[in-house]
């Protein structure tokens, strides 16, 4: 399993924000990316895609990752 954790950080405006990614088997040979977002503290919303191979997925969870970090998002354990 593959997770990715960031948040964003701005006082100013109250903003306290989480994005997860998760890269997973599924049960039928696919694999998905798990997304979760929302604001730190909180249960966030989930969205799921489905991909046919493992690099697939894990190229797109490196996507999201980049587009969230030029946002602001940084990297949290």
């Amino acid at each position: 399993m593959s997770r990715i954790y960031l948040e964003y950080h701005d006082e100013t405006q109250n903003k306290h924000r989480f994005y997860q990614l998760w890269v997973l088997p599924s049960l039928f040979e696919d694999w998905t990316l798990v997304k979760e977002w929302g604001r730190v503290g909180s249960p966030g919303t989930v969205r799921k895609e489905w991909f046919a191979t493992e690099t697939e997925a894990v190229a797109a969870q490196g996507l999201w990752t980049s587009k969230k970090m030029k946002k602001g998002y940084l990297y949290k354990d």
